[in-house]
This record gives C-alpha cells, sequence and structure tokens, in this order.
C-alpha cells in the first residue's frame, strides 16, 4: 500500500470514533421535471436522488460520444476536463477532435439540449493528470474568472472539482465561493479519492464543508484505492458493499448532509484499474445507507433516506457495458425513498 495511504489510514483511525454518532439533516426534493427552452439557459434544479456520470472529451477505447448520446439516465454530466492555463489556478476548455463534433455551436447546443430535457452539464477540472493549483489568492480568482468565463461561454451550469495531486482548502474555498457569488444557481460537484476524505481534517473534506451552503454532492472515487478505514474504524477492501457504506459513512457523520453525499464507482472493469463492483452492489449500498436494508457486515447505527445517489466514471464506459449503470442503477437512484 502506497505511503499516503497508510498515512491517511492512521489519521482516520484517530478521528472514527468521534465521526460514529454524529448526525446530520436530510434535504427533501423530486426526480426531475423538463425544462422549458427558456429556463434552458440556467443550472438545473438536481434532483433529491441524482446519477451522475462523467463524459469524455477525449478518446481512450471506450465508446466514443456526444453529450446528445450520453443516456438520459444520468441527472448530472461532467464533461472532462478543463485543464490548466499559463497562468497560475486558471483553467481552460478545448473539444478533442476525436469526440466528432463539428463545431463549438454544435456541442453548445448538445449542452442546452441536455438542460431542456433537465440533465445539468457541469465542467469537470482536473483529472488524473490534471494540474491545475489554487494555492494563493491570486490564483484564486484566477480560478474564478476561469471557471465563470467558460461557464457563460459554452452555458456549463457549473464546476466539478477533481484534483487528484492534491489542492488548499482555504483557497479553493474562496475560488467557489466568489463562484457562487457570480453564479447564484452554480452546481458544485466533487469528486475525491478515498484517501481524501478519511477525516474533516483533510484538505478535500475542508473543502466540501466550507462550502456546505451551496455544495451539490461530493461523488468520492470508491476505486483505484486499496483498503481504507471505514467510520467503525475497520479496514474494508475495495471492490465489496461494505467499502461504499462504511465509508460514505465517514462523510455522513463528519458533517456533510446525506443529499451531498453520492457513490462514485467505475462503469465497467476496464474503466478502472481496481474497485468496479457490478450495478448490484451499488444498489445493495444504496439501500444500506438509505433504507437500513441489504447490508453486508457493516450497517450504519441511521439511515439517510435523503443521500444524493451515484456516479459513474464514465458514460463512454458505461456505454461500452451497455449502459447496464443507467439502466440499472440509474433506475435504483430515481426509486430512493
Amino acid at each position: 500500500m502506497p505511503a499516503r495511504l497508510l498515512a491517511g489510514l492512521t489519521a482516520a483511525v484517530l478521528t472514527t470514533a468521534a465521526l460514529v454518532g454524529a448526525s446530520t439533516a436530510q434535504a427533501a426534493g423530486t426526480h426531475r421535471p423538463a425544462r422549458s427552452a427558456a429556463a434552458a439557459i440556467t443550472a438545473a434544479a438536481v434532483p433529491r436522488h441524482a446519477v451522475t456520470g462523467y463524459w469524455q472529451n477525449f478518446d481512450n477505447g471506450a465508446t466514443v460520444q456526444k453529450l446528445k448520446d450520453v443516456d438520459g439516465a444520468y441527472d448530472i454530466i461532467a464533461v472532462s476536463f478543463a485543464e490548466a492555463t499559463g497562468q497560475p489556478g486558471a483553467v481552460t476548455f478545448r473539444l478533442d477532435p476525436a469526440v466528432g463534433y463539428g463545431s463549438t455551436d454544435e456541442f453548445k447546443a448538445d449542452i442546452k439540449a441536455k438542460q431542456a430535457a433537465g440533465t445539468s452539464v457541469i465542467l469537470s477540472v482536473g483529472g488524473e493528470r490534471g494540474a491545475v493549483s489554487v494555492s494563493d489568492a491570486a490564483s484564486a480568482r484566477n480560478f474564478t474568472d476561469s471557471v465563470s468565463g467558460l461557464m457563460d461561454t459554452y452555458g456549463f451550469d457549473g464546476v466539478d472539482i477533481d484534483l487528484e495531486n492534491g489542492l488548499n482548502a482555504t483557497y479553493m474555498t474562496q475560488a467557489l465561493k466568489a463562484l457562487h457569488d457570480r453564479h447564484g444557481d452554480v452546481v458544485v460537484t466533487m469528486a475525491p479519492q478515498t484517501i481524501d476524505m478519511q477525516s474533516p481534517q483533510n484538505e478535500y473534506f475542508k473543502t466540501a464543508l466550507g462550502i456546505k451552503d451551496f455544495l451539490t454532492a461530493v461523488n468520492m472515487q470508491y476505486y483505484n484505492s486499496g483498503s481504507m478505514n471505514g467510520c467503525d474504524g475497520k479496514v474494508y477492501a475495495q471492490g465489496t458493499v461494505d467499502f461504499l457504506t462504511a465509508l460514505a459513512c465517514i462523510q455522513l457523520a463528519g458533517g456533510l448532509d446525506p443529499s451531498q453525499v453520492g457513490i462514485g464507482v467505475p462503469a465497467s472493469a476496464r474503466a478502472a484499474g481496481g474497485g468496479y463492483v457490478a450495478p448490484s452492489v451499488v444498489n445493495a449500498a444504496l439501500d444500506c445507507l438509505t433504507r437500513g436494508s441489504n447490508c453486508g457486515s457493516f450497517k450504519p447505527s441511521r439511515t439517510y433516506p435523503g443521500l444524493r445517489g451515484a456516479m459513474a466514471w464514465s458514460t463512454n464506459w458505461d456505454a461500452a457495458n451497455g449502459n447496464a449503470f443507467a439502466t440499472q442503477v440509474g433506475a435504483h437512484v430515481h426509486g430512493l425513498p
């Protein structure tokens, strides 16, 4: 196990006892309605229970899609990825020719069409190879300015933070609050690695809590992880229902609202190096957390009916796998209490 994982496990042991037994509120809402053309230029009202999927702006062997091809079960589509520029903190976005769009206008039209159907389309920042750094006030302003500009240019509903090489909670929180000041209905999601959410003292976790008043969802990556601590202090192996439920419990007990917690998994075995689980396992974890049924050896001390839902990496890998995630997990998420 990498040293950074061992360090995270050690820190988590010191905090899990305090986490167990904490409680959070539950959010209310309904599944999304279709929006009028006039409303399509504003952020979608994310439904009570939502399915998030990352759309690949590149070809890595998965099914190449245009946005219009993404299965309708996805309530939030995260366009992947915005990339760093030469200006600290600033990001940019360019369509990859491999995706097949003939023009930027065609891409924008697909965004509007998805929004008109009730789907939020947001821009994901980072990814595995992302090198965006927001580490001081100036880079925080650059981040806010550039993301806001891309939202205006393309019509994105918000932003997803998928920085896998660390972040600074103070300045990322500052940047996201400034973005929210400009776009009050902004959709903000996050996709931290498991190590980043083992304790409320971790920078990613602190960022999530720092924007809790408008954060949409944290869809932690329950994959490419190795074994990690659950909220009961026990170690769980990835690729199991217990891994999903016991690690979600840390976020729920650590201060996030159930409506801000989602389960992020690979859409197929080829989509990640490890941690893939069948849709039935994701559904069992959702049942365990929301209803107290279909649990493994770990069972949370309470249920969280307001849990936001689930996330897939990616819509492209899902398409390559017959849209099993969208069909099976999507239907299950939308049927949660």
